[in-house]
């Protein structure tokens, strides 16, 4: 075999091509001419050593003039000293309990990310509470129009249905007990302790965290959040606390408007099939439901719109700098803002039920 011409960067792709056709099944019992090669660099030495094999090709090398000599046996020392990676042989139990304990460690990752985050939040919000000439009112301003009065159709219409079906549920499976009066109880304590700050609140985990992390990964995409990194600013102060704090001023409102529209949906239905006339229906409600069902339903909006938001912006930060990133992220912020919003939610019903609230 006689190798000559130049093995270059500029002729990689066809190199590659031609070495992967010539490969020898035993390289060392051919005999090989170098003498004639051209111009070499790091890249051709490279698929020189694959072709003859780093061994034999610094060998061979030796002949060759003094730089071309000094260039093949330095890159086929680095590829003897590359260590090779272990080839693992997994049984299946054991690919389980390792699959199960890299999903274990990446969740605790999120998790201690998260935590960080969460605190240069808050150190981020107290350090501006007692200096107001560093608040920024406009984007505050702005974010509670995108997250709060942009949203309030969609989040009255759902409720809206949802305190339907509810009250039509109801109604059919008291009515085998004779009680169907209680429909509106049933109505009512649903949505003032959980449907109302519930519903809201994944709604506004789908809709508004994924504009999050969307704007802020683009903005990473794009070099933006290093060009105000370069100008002396804080990422979090300009781009994150005006949306935690609109989003905690939002979502108590929304919160608000799904109990409503969730009780009118209930009180079409119990009008139109139960004979239970709107004045009826809010006297039961003054009559039965006391006002801490609506306090605990509204107390948790604060906490959930500020877990949302922070995951949102987080995750925005997290985007690597490509199109693939952003989408992935942005599913991912989804994801994590509506199972933390519900899981929250389940702790916190168990948490009053215990305390008898």
């Amino acid at each position: 075999m006689t190798i000559r011409g130049d093995w270059t960067l500029a002729d990689y792709a066809s190199l590659q091509q031609e070495v992967s056709r010539a490969s020898p099944q035993n390289p060392d019992q051919l005999t090989v001419d170098i003498s004639e090669l051209g111009h070499v660099d790091t890249a051709g030495a490279a698929q020189l050593a694959s072709l003859l094999g780093a061994t034999r090709l610094r060998t061979l090398a030796k002949t060759l003039p003094e730089e071309k000599s000094a260039l093949l046996a330095a890159v086929c020392k680095a590829l003897e000293q590359e260590p090779t990676p272990p080839v693992l042989k997994l049984v299946a139990p054991l690919r389980f309990l390792s699959d199960v304990g890299q999903r274990t460690d990446s969740l605790f990752q999120l998790l201690k990310e998260l935590n960080a985050f969460i605190g240069q939040t808050l150190a981020a919000i107290f350090w501006l509470l007692p200096r107001p000439w560093r608040w920024r009112l406009t984007p505050f301003v702005s974010a509670i129009q995108d997250t709060g009065l942009n949203a309030l159709p969609i989040v009255a219409l759902l409720t809206f249905l949802v305190g339907a079906v509810v009250a039509f549920l109801g109604a059919t499976v008291l009515q085998d007990f004779g009680a169907t009066i209680y429909t509106v109880n049933l109505v009512a304590f649903s949505f003032l302790r959980e449907f109302g700050v519930l519903l809201a609140a994944i709604l506004l985990a789908g809709r508004t965290a994924s504009s999050f992390t969307a704007h802020i990964g683009a903005m990473k995409v794009n070099q933006e959040i290093d060009a105000i990194r370069t100008l002396g600013l804080n990422p979090i102060e300009l781009l994150v606390i005006p949306r935690v704090l609109a989003m905690m001023v939002s979502l108590p409102i929304l919160t608000f408007v799904g109990m409503m529209a969730g009780m009118v949906g209930g009180a079409a239905v119990c009008a139109l099939t139960l004979d239970i006339y709107p004045p009826q229906f809010m006297a039961i409600v003054e009559r039965d439901i006391e006002l801490r069902h609506f306090l605990v339903g509204l107390s948790k909006a604060p906490l959930f719109a500020f877990l949302i938001a922070v995951i949102g912006c987080l995750e925005g930060f997290k985007v690597s700098g490509s199109a693939q990133s952003v989408g992935e992220h942005t599913t991912s912020s989804v994801v994590q803002s509506i199972f933390t919003v519900i899981l929250f939610d389940s702790i916190a019903a168990l948490f009053f039920m215990e305390m008898g609230w």
